[in-house]
């Protein structure tokens, strides 16, 4: 169960850094801080919002697709054995670029489904819509990665127990080095 859990992790790692990356780049770029919504909206509500943008989505997708790049340099040029052990599928076989693509694309439209839904609930940007921000990247990034490989009902499980887990984790760990304002 232990290689299990960690396999799945390796596989969606490029989903996880693609679901970063627009918190990480939110300072650069400005040219692409435009709202992927457009600023439209949708009964009387935004369908994203401002925090949705073209620069947080090419950059997820960009971190996506080379954090699967580096899985297959590392895949095809291990110098260890086990640095292959931590792959469930074949990177010598597979086209990491639509993969990268696939995993960090599915992650930021799950984050913007989650977002869509907030709007038209009257939930305020920022504030919790549990369990849905502990696992909207995910689910979206499951949803993508069927296109060329479907993970098994052990892999969803073992991502959407985790992702609840390091997401209230991290909140934790933010709110005691005073980076979030609240714990949850």
């Amino acid at each position: 169960m232990i290689k299990l859990i960690i396999q799945t992790l390796y596989l969606f790692l490029p989903a996880l850094l693609a679901n970063m990356t627009p918190v990480l780049v939110k300072n650069i770029l400005k040219p692409l801080a435009k709202p992927v919504d457009f600023g439209r909206t949708f009964r009387g509500k935004r369908i994203l919002g401002d925090h949705k943008t073209f620069r947080g989505l090419i950059c997820g997708i960009i971190a996506g697709v080379l954090i699967t790049g580096l899985q297959k340099v590392l895949f095809v040029y291990a110098p260890f054995e086990w640095l292959k052990w931590l792959s469930i599928i074949d990177y010598e076989q597979i086209n990491f670029v639509l993969l990268g693509f696939l995993l960090g694309f599915g992650a930021l439209f799950g984050d913007m489904v989650k977002s869509f839904f907030k709007r038209q609930f009257n939930i305020l940007p920022g504030k919790p819509f549990i369990p849905f921000d502990q696992i909207d990247f995910l689910v979206g990034a499951i949803l993508f990665l069927s296109i060329i490989y479907i993970p098994s009902w052990q892999m969803i499980i073992i991502l959407l127990v985790l992702g609840m887990l390091l997401h209230f984790l991290t909140n934790i760990i933010g709110y005691l080095l005073k980076i979030n304002k609240k714990w949850i």
